[in-house]
Protein backbone atom coordinates (compact mmCIF):
# COMPACT_ATOMS: atom_id res chain seq x y z
CA UNK A 1 0.00 0.00 0.00
CA UNK A 2 1.21 3.60 -0.86
CA UNK A 3 0.37 6.58 0.75
CA UNK A 4 -0.53 9.44 -1.63
CA UNK A 5 2.56 12.23 -1.86
CA UNK A 6 2.61 13.26 -4.95
CA UNK A 7 1.23 16.03 -4.22
CA UNK A 8 3.18 17.18 -0.93
CA UNK A 9 6.34 19.17 -3.48
CA UNK A 10 2.63 21.59 -4.28
CA UNK A 11 2.35 22.28 -0.66
CA UNK A 12 6.17 23.98 -0.88
CA UNK A 13 5.29 26.33 -4.01
CA UNK A 14 1.93 26.94 -1.88
CA UNK A 15 3.82 28.08 1.54
CA UNK A 16 5.70 30.36 -1.26
CA UNK A 17 2.92 31.82 -2.80
CA UNK A 18 1.38 32.29 0.17
CA UNK A 19 4.58 34.18 1.86
CA UNK A 20 4.28 36.97 -1.51
CA UNK A 21 1.36 38.49 0.60
CA UNK A 22 3.91 39.12 3.52
CA UNK A 23 7.08 40.50 2.02
CA UNK A 24 6.91 44.02 3.29
CA UNK A 25 7.61 42.99 7.17
CA UNK A 26 10.97 42.47 8.47
CA UNK A 27 12.58 39.36 7.74
CA UNK A 28 11.73 36.69 10.51
CA UNK A 29 11.92 33.05 11.02
CA UNK A 30 11.65 30.77 13.65
CA UNK A 31 14.28 29.06 14.67
CA UNK A 32 14.14 25.29 13.79
CA UNK A 33 16.53 22.14 15.12
CA UNK A 34 16.02 20.54 11.89
CA UNK A 35 18.05 17.67 12.82
CA UNK A 36 15.65 17.30 16.37
CA UNK A 37 12.60 17.70 14.61
CA UNK A 38 13.36 14.41 11.94
CA UNK A 39 14.26 12.15 14.82
CA UNK A 40 10.61 13.02 16.47
CA UNK A 41 8.65 12.95 12.85
CA UNK A 42 10.33 9.60 12.55
CA UNK A 43 9.57 8.19 15.91
CA UNK A 44 6.15 9.56 15.04
CA UNK A 45 6.18 7.77 11.48
CA UNK A 46 6.92 4.81 13.52
CA UNK A 47 4.23 4.85 16.22
CA UNK A 48 1.72 5.62 13.76
CA UNK A 49 2.24 2.42 11.90
CA UNK A 50 0.50 0.89 15.01
CA UNK A 51 -3.00 1.75 13.79
CA UNK A 52 -5.22 -0.53 11.79
CA UNK A 53 -5.27 0.83 7.87
CA UNK A 54 -8.30 2.52 7.96
CA UNK A 55 -7.57 4.36 4.42
CA UNK A 56 -7.15 1.33 2.73
CA UNK A 57 -10.50 -0.50 1.14
CA UNK A 58 -9.90 -3.62 3.53
CA UNK A 59 -10.98 -1.63 6.44
CA UNK A 60 -14.84 -1.97 6.04
CA UNK A 61 -15.81 -1.40 9.94
CA UNK A 62 -15.93 2.12 11.17
CA UNK A 63 -17.07 5.21 9.47
CA UNK A 64 -13.35 6.18 9.21
CA UNK A 65 -12.34 8.28 5.71
CA UNK A 66 -8.90 9.77 5.40
CA UNK A 67 -9.11 13.38 4.05
CA UNK A 68 -8.46 13.90 0.61
CA UNK A 69 -5.35 15.49 -0.78
CA UNK A 70 -6.56 19.04 -1.30
CA UNK A 71 -8.34 18.75 2.30
CA UNK A 72 -4.53 17.65 3.61
CA UNK A 73 -2.97 20.08 1.87
CA UNK A 74 -5.14 23.50 2.70
CA UNK A 75 -5.48 22.39 6.05
CA UNK A 76 -1.51 22.48 6.06
CA UNK A 77 -0.75 25.11 4.44
CA UNK A 78 -3.14 27.52 6.75
CA UNK A 79 -1.15 26.46 9.62
CA UNK A 80 1.65 28.54 8.58
CA UNK A 81 -0.51 31.46 9.80
CA UNK A 82 -2.74 29.10 12.22
CA UNK A 83 -6.25 31.41 12.44
CA UNK A 84 -9.07 31.53 14.59
CA UNK A 85 -12.37 31.59 13.59
CA UNK A 86 -13.71 33.00 16.56
CA UNK A 87 -13.31 36.85 15.22
CA UNK A 88 -12.25 38.81 12.36
CA UNK A 89 -9.27 39.71 14.15
CA UNK A 90 -8.29 36.62 14.24
CA UNK A 91 -9.37 34.73 11.13
CA UNK A 92 -9.72 37.30 8.61
CA UNK A 93 -9.96 35.39 5.57
CA UNK A 94 -11.11 32.35 6.75
CA UNK A 95 -13.78 33.72 7.98
CA UNK A 96 -14.75 34.95 4.97
CA UNK A 97 -13.57 30.95 3.70
CA UNK A 98 -15.96 29.51 6.39
CA UNK A 99 -19.03 31.44 5.44
CA UNK A 100 -18.76 30.33 1.89
CA UNK A 101 -18.26 27.24 2.59
CA UNK A 102 -21.46 26.96 4.91
CA UNK A 103 -23.87 28.89 2.00
CA UNK A 104 -22.55 25.64 0.22
CA UNK A 105 -23.51 23.36 2.09
CA UNK A 106 -27.00 25.16 3.15
CA UNK A 107 -27.57 25.30 -0.78
CA UNK A 108 -27.49 21.67 -0.97
CA UNK A 109 -30.13 21.14 1.61
CA UNK A 110 -32.20 23.86 0.29
CA UNK A 111 -32.12 26.68 2.35
CA UNK A 112 -33.22 30.08 0.66
CA UNK A 113 -31.57 31.59 3.93
CA UNK A 114 -30.21 30.11 7.03
CA UNK A 115 -27.65 30.65 9.75
CA UNK A 116 -24.67 28.44 10.80
CA UNK A 117 -21.34 27.89 11.17
CA UNK A 118 -18.71 25.35 11.31
CA UNK A 119 -18.14 23.42 14.52
CA UNK A 120 -15.61 20.49 16.19
CA UNK A 121 -17.77 18.23 14.96
CA UNK A 122 -21.17 16.59 14.76
CA UNK A 123 -21.39 16.18 19.19
CA UNK A 124 -20.83 20.24 19.18
CA UNK A 125 -23.74 21.34 16.13
CA UNK A 126 -26.16 18.84 17.77
CA UNK A 127 -25.28 20.22 20.98
CA UNK A 128 -25.96 23.84 19.31
CA UNK A 129 -29.20 22.91 17.60
CA UNK A 130 -30.70 21.74 20.77
CA UNK A 131 -29.69 24.34 22.80
CA UNK A 132 -31.45 26.35 20.51
CA UNK A 133 -34.65 24.03 20.94
CA UNK A 134 -34.67 24.31 24.71
CA UNK A 135 -34.21 28.34 24.37
CA UNK A 136 -37.23 27.85 22.08
CA UNK A 137 -39.47 26.00 23.97
CA UNK A 138 -38.58 25.55 27.41
CA UNK A 139 -39.31 22.90 29.82
CA UNK A 140 -40.73 20.89 26.76
CA UNK A 141 -38.84 17.48 26.06
CA UNK A 142 -36.76 16.74 23.00
CA UNK A 143 -37.65 13.13 21.56
CA UNK A 144 -35.62 11.15 18.97
CA UNK A 145 -35.34 7.60 18.10
CA UNK A 146 -33.95 4.84 20.02
CA UNK A 147 -31.44 4.10 17.04
CA UNK A 148 -30.48 7.42 16.98
CA UNK A 149 -27.35 8.68 18.11
CA UNK A 150 -26.43 8.17 21.68
CA UNK A 151 -24.88 11.90 21.73
CA UNK A 152 -29.02 13.40 21.75
CA UNK A 153 -30.00 11.90 25.18
CA UNK A 154 -26.57 13.00 26.83
CA UNK A 155 -26.61 16.07 25.16
CA UNK A 156 -29.96 17.17 26.73
CA UNK A 157 -28.66 15.66 29.74
CA UNK A 158 -25.97 18.58 30.08
CA UNK A 159 -28.24 20.73 28.81
CA UNK A 160 -30.69 20.32 31.23
CA UNK A 161 -33.60 19.29 28.94
CA UNK A 162 -36.27 16.16 29.40
CA UNK A 163 -35.26 13.63 26.61
CA UNK A 164 -37.57 10.55 25.59
CA UNK A 165 -36.73 7.91 23.13
CA UNK A 166 -39.41 5.95 20.88
CA UNK A 167 -39.05 2.70 19.49
CA UNK A 168 -37.79 2.20 15.78
CA UNK A 169 -39.15 -0.23 13.80
CA UNK A 170 -38.36 -2.96 12.21
CA UNK A 171 -36.77 -0.80 9.12
CA UNK A 172 -34.70 0.59 11.61
CA UNK A 173 -36.40 3.97 11.40
CA UNK A 174 -38.35 5.51 13.77
CA UNK A 175 -41.92 3.93 14.20
CA UNK A 176 -44.61 6.85 13.65
CA UNK A 177 -46.92 4.70 15.76
CA UNK A 178 -44.95 5.05 18.63
CA UNK A 179 -44.04 8.69 18.05
CA UNK A 180 -47.60 9.61 17.73
CA UNK A 181 -48.42 8.14 21.04
CA UNK A 182 -45.41 10.06 22.90
CA UNK A 183 -47.04 13.02 21.16
CA UNK A 184 -50.71 13.03 22.22
CA UNK A 185 -48.96 12.61 26.23
CA UNK A 186 -47.91 16.35 24.96
CA UNK A 187 -45.29 18.59 26.10
CA UNK A 188 -42.96 17.90 22.77
CA UNK A 189 -40.76 21.03 21.36
CA UNK A 190 -38.66 18.77 18.82
CA UNK A 191 -38.53 15.86 17.08
CA UNK A 192 -34.73 14.70 16.06
CA UNK A 193 -35.07 13.22 12.53
CA UNK A 194 -32.10 11.38 11.97
CA UNK A 195 -31.14 11.19 8.22
CA UNK A 196 -28.78 7.94 8.47
CA UNK A 197 -28.56 6.16 11.79
CA UNK A 198 -24.74 5.40 12.94
CA UNK A 199 -25.61 1.45 13.58
CA UNK A 200 -27.66 0.14 10.65
CA UNK A 201 -27.87 3.96 8.32
CA UNK A 202 -31.20 3.80 8.56
CA UNK A 203 -33.47 6.72 7.22
CA UNK A 204 -36.09 8.23 9.79
CA UNK A 205 -38.94 9.02 7.38
CA UNK A 206 -39.41 13.31 7.37
CA UNK A 207 -42.50 13.09 4.85
CA UNK A 208 -44.34 11.21 7.93
CA UNK A 209 -42.77 13.52 10.98
CA UNK A 210 -44.07 16.76 8.99
CA UNK A 211 -47.20 15.85 8.70
CA UNK A 212 -47.32 14.56 12.57
CA UNK A 213 -45.56 18.55 13.54
CA UNK A 214 -48.87 19.83 11.39
CA UNK A 215 -51.24 18.41 13.70
CA UNK A 216 -48.67 18.59 17.27
CA UNK A 217 -46.58 21.55 16.51
CA UNK A 218 -42.95 21.18 17.34
CA UNK A 219 -39.58 21.76 15.76
CA UNK A 220 -37.75 19.32 13.56
CA UNK A 221 -34.14 19.06 13.84
CA UNK A 222 -32.21 16.57 11.02
CA UNK A 223 -29.33 14.45 12.69
CA UNK A 224 -27.97 14.01 9.18
CA UNK A 225 -24.19 14.15 10.59
CA UNK A 226 -22.92 10.52 9.17
CA UNK A 227 -25.54 10.81 6.21
CA UNK A 228 -26.26 14.46 4.96
CA UNK A 229 -24.04 14.17 1.83
CA UNK A 230 -26.59 11.35 0.20
CA UNK A 231 -28.98 14.19 -0.57
CA UNK A 232 -26.39 14.59 -3.83
CA UNK A 233 -26.89 11.05 -4.47
CA UNK A 234 -29.14 9.42 -7.34
CA UNK A 235 -29.30 6.27 -6.38
CA UNK A 236 -31.35 5.91 -3.25
CA UNK A 237 -34.55 4.08 -2.69
CA UNK A 238 -37.56 6.84 -3.03
CA UNK A 239 -38.78 7.09 0.49
CA UNK A 240 -35.08 7.63 1.68
CA UNK A 241 -34.40 9.82 -1.47
CA UNK A 242 -38.09 11.47 -0.58
CA UNK A 243 -36.39 12.27 2.92
CA UNK A 244 -33.65 14.13 1.75
CA UNK A 245 -35.76 15.99 -0.33
CA UNK A 246 -37.61 17.49 2.80
CA UNK A 247 -34.84 18.75 4.67
CA UNK A 248 -35.43 22.01 3.67
CA UNK A 249 -38.70 22.42 5.67
CA UNK A 250 -36.74 21.48 9.01
CA UNK A 251 -36.10 23.73 11.40
CA UNK A 252 -31.91 23.26 11.52
CA UNK A 253 -29.92 20.63 10.47
CA UNK A 254 -26.48 19.10 11.60
CA UNK A 255 -24.16 17.35 9.03
CA UNK A 256 -20.32 16.30 9.16
CA UNK A 257 -17.54 17.31 6.39
CA UNK A 258 -15.47 15.10 8.24
CA UNK A 259 -16.93 11.41 7.53
CA UNK A 260 -18.25 11.71 3.51
CA UNK A 261 -17.04 15.40 3.18
CA UNK A 262 -13.01 13.86 2.87
CA UNK A 263 -12.16 16.56 5.85
CA UNK A 264 -10.23 16.06 8.76
CA UNK A 265 -11.28 15.75 12.39
CA UNK A 266 -12.96 17.84 13.46
CA UNK A 267 -15.03 19.52 11.04
CA UNK A 268 -19.43 19.53 11.56
CA UNK A 269 -21.53 21.98 10.51
CA UNK A 270 -25.09 23.23 12.26
CA UNK A 271 -27.31 25.47 10.15
CA UNK A 272 -30.55 27.20 11.20
CA UNK A 273 -33.22 27.73 8.48
CA UNK A 274 -34.41 31.37 10.27
CA UNK A 275 -31.44 33.41 10.46
CA UNK A 276 -33.35 35.01 13.80
CA UNK A 277 -31.92 32.54 16.08
CA UNK A 278 -28.75 34.36 16.43
CA UNK A 279 -30.64 36.35 18.52
CA UNK A 280 -29.83 33.98 21.68
CA UNK A 281 -26.17 33.76 20.67
CA UNK A 282 -25.95 37.19 22.16
CA UNK A 283 -23.36 37.93 24.82
CA UNK A 284 -20.85 40.85 25.92
CA UNK A 285 -17.49 41.11 25.46
CA UNK A 286 -15.19 44.30 26.48
CA UNK A 287 -12.66 43.62 23.51
CA UNK A 288 -13.31 40.55 20.42
CA UNK A 289 -15.98 42.19 18.33
CA UNK A 290 -14.57 45.84 17.81
CA UNK A 291 -12.81 45.53 15.18
CA UNK A 292 -15.25 45.49 12.14
CA UNK A 293 -19.42 46.25 12.06
CA UNK A 294 -19.26 42.96 9.78
CA UNK A 295 -20.29 39.41 11.32
CA UNK A 296 -17.70 38.07 13.50
CA UNK A 297 -18.46 34.11 13.29
CA UNK A 298 -18.21 33.51 17.44
CA UNK A 299 -21.08 35.80 17.94
CA UNK A 300 -23.08 32.67 16.82
CA UNK A 301 -21.54 30.43 17.85
CA UNK A 302 -21.39 28.54 21.37
CA UNK A 303 -17.93 27.56 21.11
CA UNK A 304 -14.65 30.27 21.23
CA UNK A 305 -12.15 29.21 19.16
CA UNK A 306 -11.79 27.42 16.07
CA UNK A 307 -9.46 26.61 13.54
CA UNK A 308 -9.82 28.66 10.96
CA UNK A 309 -7.52 26.16 9.43
CA UNK A 310 -10.77 23.47 8.79
CA UNK A 311 -12.49 26.43 7.05
CA UNK A 312 -10.07 26.57 4.42
CA UNK A 313 -9.55 22.76 3.80
CA UNK A 314 -13.19 22.15 3.81
CA UNK A 315 -14.03 25.37 1.09
CA UNK A 316 -11.10 24.10 -0.87
CA UNK A 317 -12.21 20.74 -1.45
CA UNK A 318 -15.42 22.50 -2.64
CA UNK A 319 -13.82 24.36 -4.95
CA UNK A 320 -12.21 20.97 -6.22
CA UNK A 321 -15.69 18.94 -5.81
CA UNK A 322 -18.65 20.86 -5.69
CA UNK A 323 -21.57 20.00 -4.08
CA UNK A 324 -24.20 19.36 -6.86
CA UNK A 325 -25.84 16.36 -8.56
CA UNK A 326 -24.31 14.56 -11.43
CA UNK A 327 -20.75 15.58 -10.52
CA UNK A 328 -17.64 13.98 -9.33
CA UNK A 329 -18.15 13.94 -5.47
CA UNK A 330 -22.15 12.95 -6.12
CA UNK A 331 -20.82 9.46 -7.85
CA UNK A 332 -18.48 8.71 -5.49
CA UNK A 333 -20.89 8.61 -2.99
CA UNK A 334 -23.08 6.98 -5.07
CA UNK A 335 -20.44 4.80 -5.40
CA UNK A 336 -20.39 3.86 -1.27
CA UNK A 337 -23.97 2.82 -1.31
CA UNK A 338 -23.49 0.99 -4.50
CA UNK A 339 -21.03 -0.97 -2.66
CA UNK A 340 -23.61 -1.97 -0.09
CA UNK A 341 -25.25 -3.16 -1.85
CA UNK A 342 -22.86 -5.31 -4.10
CA UNK A 343 -22.30 -6.51 -0.86
CA UNK A 344 -25.63 -7.07 0.80
CA UNK A 345 -26.36 -8.97 -3.07
CA UNK A 346 -23.64 -11.21 -2.84
CA UNK A 347 -24.26 -12.53 0.93
CA UNK A 348 -27.65 -12.80 0.03
CA UNK A 349 -27.04 -15.01 -2.81
CA UNK A 350 -24.63 -17.53 -1.04
CA UNK A 351 -26.68 -17.50 1.61
CA UNK A 352 -29.69 -18.95 -0.76
CA UNK A 353 -27.28 -21.15 -2.17
CA UNK A 354 -26.38 -22.20 1.08
CA UNK A 355 -30.22 -23.06 2.09
CA UNK A 356 -30.88 -25.26 -1.12
CA UNK A 357 -30.89 -28.93 -0.79
CA UNK A 358 -27.32 -31.23 -1.33
CA UNK A 359 -28.46 -32.95 -4.39
CA UNK A 360 -28.58 -29.26 -5.80
CA UNK A 361 -24.67 -28.59 -4.68
CA UNK A 362 -23.16 -30.13 -8.13
CA UNK A 363 -25.22 -27.66 -10.34
CA UNK A 364 -24.14 -24.15 -8.27
CA UNK A 365 -21.24 -22.11 -9.79
CA UNK A 366 -17.85 -23.24 -8.35
CA UNK A 367 -17.12 -19.76 -6.35
CA UNK A 368 -20.42 -20.56 -4.75
CA UNK A 369 -18.94 -24.28 -3.99
CA UNK A 370 -16.26 -22.75 -2.22
CA UNK A 371 -18.61 -22.01 1.07
CA UNK A 372 -19.76 -25.02 1.33
CA UNK A 373 -17.97 -27.67 3.83
CA UNK A 374 -18.07 -30.43 6.45
CA UNK A 375 -19.78 -27.79 8.44
CA UNK A 376 -22.69 -27.01 6.98
CA UNK A 377 -21.69 -24.07 4.20
CA UNK A 378 -21.29 -20.54 4.78
CA UNK A 379 -24.82 -18.24 5.05
CA UNK A 380 -25.65 -14.98 6.83
CA UNK A 381 -28.49 -13.48 8.46
CA UNK A 382 -29.47 -10.24 6.17
CA UNK A 383 -31.96 -8.46 8.04
CA UNK A 384 -31.90 -4.88 6.54
CA UNK A 385 -31.30 -3.98 3.13
CA UNK A 386 -28.99 -0.72 3.05
CA UNK A 387 -30.33 2.84 2.82
CA UNK A 388 -27.26 4.54 2.52
CA UNK A 389 -23.71 2.87 2.75
CA UNK A 390 -24.02 0.93 6.13
CA UNK A 391 -24.72 -2.49 6.01
CA UNK A 392 -25.29 -4.94 8.89
CA UNK A 393 -25.04 -9.18 8.44
CA UNK A 394 -24.36 -12.19 10.66
CA UNK A 395 -22.88 -15.70 9.86
CA UNK A 396 -25.67 -18.48 10.50
CA UNK A 397 -23.70 -20.89 12.81
CA UNK A 398 -23.96 -24.48 11.11
CA UNK A 399 -25.44 -27.88 12.74
CA UNK A 400 -22.61 -28.01 14.95
CA UNK A 401 -23.69 -27.54 18.37
CA UNK A 402 -23.60 -30.58 20.18
CA UNK A 403 -26.89 -30.70 21.31
CA UNK A 404 -27.48 -31.13 17.47
CA UNK A 405 -24.37 -33.80 17.00
CA UNK A 406 -25.44 -36.42 19.60
CA UNK A 407 -29.16 -36.40 18.45
CA UNK A 408 -29.16 -35.44 14.79
CA UNK A 409 -31.66 -33.77 15.25
CA UNK A 410 -31.72 -29.77 13.61
CA UNK A 411 -32.51 -26.95 16.14
CA UNK A 412 -32.95 -23.18 15.54
CA UNK A 413 -29.73 -21.32 16.45
CA UNK A 414 -29.74 -18.99 19.04
CA UNK A 415 -28.90 -15.73 19.56
CA UNK A 416 -25.81 -16.05 21.84
CA UNK A 417 -24.65 -18.58 19.15
CA UNK A 418 -25.13 -16.11 16.29
CA UNK A 419 -23.11 -13.49 18.59
CA UNK A 420 -20.15 -15.55 19.71
CA UNK A 421 -19.37 -16.51 15.77
CA UNK A 422 -19.90 -12.76 14.87
CA UNK A 423 -17.07 -11.82 17.45
CA UNK A 424 -14.92 -14.92 16.21
CA UNK A 425 -15.42 -14.31 12.27
CA UNK A 426 -14.55 -10.46 13.62
CA UNK A 427 -11.02 -11.47 14.76
CA UNK A 428 -10.68 -14.15 11.95
CA UNK A 429 -11.32 -11.09 9.57
CA UNK A 430 -8.77 -8.96 11.28
CA UNK A 431 -6.12 -11.94 11.19
CA UNK A 432 -6.71 -11.53 7.42
CA UNK A 433 -6.07 -7.92 7.07
CA UNK A 434 -10.00 -7.21 6.33
CA UNK A 435 -11.22 -5.04 9.31
CA UNK A 436 -14.99 -5.34 10.06
CA UNK A 437 -16.95 -3.84 12.75
CA UNK A 438 -18.99 -5.36 15.85
CA UNK A 439 -22.76 -3.95 16.73
CA UNK A 440 -25.18 -5.01 19.53
CA UNK A 441 -28.92 -4.55 18.39
CA UNK A 442 -31.73 -5.31 20.15
CA UNK A 443 -33.77 -8.12 19.64
CA UNK A 444 -36.93 -5.74 18.95
CA UNK A 445 -35.43 -4.63 15.84
CA UNK A 446 -34.56 -8.02 14.20
CA UNK A 447 -37.06 -10.55 15.88
CA UNK A 448 -39.06 -10.22 12.27
CA UNK A 449 -35.95 -10.41 9.88
CA UNK A 450 -33.65 -13.08 11.92
CA UNK A 451 -34.96 -16.86 12.54
CA UNK A 452 -33.54 -17.71 16.06
CA UNK A 453 -33.87 -18.36 19.58
CA UNK A 454 -34.08 -15.17 20.88
CA UNK A 455 -32.42 -17.08 24.11
CA UNK A 456 -30.93 -13.05 24.95
CA UNK A 457 -32.18 -9.71 24.25
CA UNK A 458 -30.00 -8.39 22.04
CA UNK A 459 -27.16 -10.03 19.34
CA UNK A 460 -23.92 -8.95 18.26
CA UNK A 461 -23.65 -9.02 14.31
CA UNK A 462 -20.86 -7.44 11.83
CA UNK A 463 -21.85 -4.30 10.41
CA UNK A 464 -19.66 -2.40 7.62
CA UNK A 465 -19.36 0.86 6.20
CA UNK A 466 -18.35 1.19 3.09
CA UNK A 467 -17.61 5.30 3.23
CA UNK A 468 -14.91 5.06 0.42
CA UNK A 469 -15.95 5.09 -3.00
CA UNK A 470 -13.24 2.67 -3.54
CA UNK A 471 -14.18 -0.18 -1.40
CA UNK A 472 -17.10 -0.75 -5.17
CA UNK A 473 -13.82 -1.92 -6.43
CA UNK A 474 -13.17 -4.40 -3.48
CA UNK A 475 -16.34 -5.65 -2.46
CA UNK A 476 -15.15 -9.17 -4.48
CA UNK A 477 -11.84 -9.46 -2.40
CA UNK A 478 -13.87 -8.42 1.06
CA UNK A 479 -16.07 -11.29 0.29
CA UNK A 480 -13.40 -14.11 -0.45
CA UNK A 481 -11.48 -12.92 3.13
CA UNK A 482 -15.18 -13.08 4.72
CA UNK A 483 -16.54 -16.33 3.87
CA UNK A 484 -12.76 -17.85 4.74
CA UNK A 485 -12.11 -16.29 8.44
CA UNK A 486 -16.02 -17.52 8.54
CA UNK A 487 -15.22 -20.42 7.51
CA UNK A 488 -12.39 -20.63 10.06
CA UNK A 489 -14.47 -19.26 12.74
CA UNK A 490 -16.98 -22.12 12.57
CA UNK A 491 -14.32 -24.64 13.39
CA UNK A 492 -12.88 -23.27 15.71
CA UNK A 493 -16.17 -23.02 17.42
CA UNK A 494 -17.50 -26.25 16.50
CA UNK A 495 -17.80 -29.74 18.50
CA UNK A 496 -14.97 -31.24 17.35
CA UNK A 497 -12.49 -28.71 17.81
CA UNK A 498 -13.69 -27.77 21.12
CA UNK A 499 -12.77 -31.50 22.09
CA UNK A 500 -9.27 -31.32 20.33
CA UNK A 501 -8.21 -28.92 22.64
Amino acid sequence: MLFETKSLHLLEEAVNKMQEGFVDLPDFEAEIDVDKLRAVMLDLAERLQNNYPYQHPLYAGQMLKPPHSIARLAYMLTLWVNPNNHALDGGKETSNLEKEAVANIAAMFGFKQHLGHLSAGGTMANLEALWVAGSLHPGKIIVASEQAHYTHSRISAVLGLEFAKVAASNTGRMDMTALEERLIEGNVGTVVVTAGTTSTGSVDSLKDVLKLREKYQFRIHVDAAYGGYFILANNLDPAVAETYALIKEADSVVIDPHKHGYQPYGCGCVLFKDPAVGALYKHDSPYTYFSSAELHLGEISLECSRPGASAAALWATQQMFPLERGGQFATNIEKCRNAALQMYDKLKSISQCDSKPDSDFDSRSKSESKTKSKIGGVGFFLPLKPDLDILIYAPKPGANSQAQVDTGVSQMVKASEVSALSRRVFNCAAAKDLHLALATLPSSLLEEHMQVEWDQDSVTVLRSCFIKHEHIDWIDRIVEILLQATEQAKLELSPTAAEAK
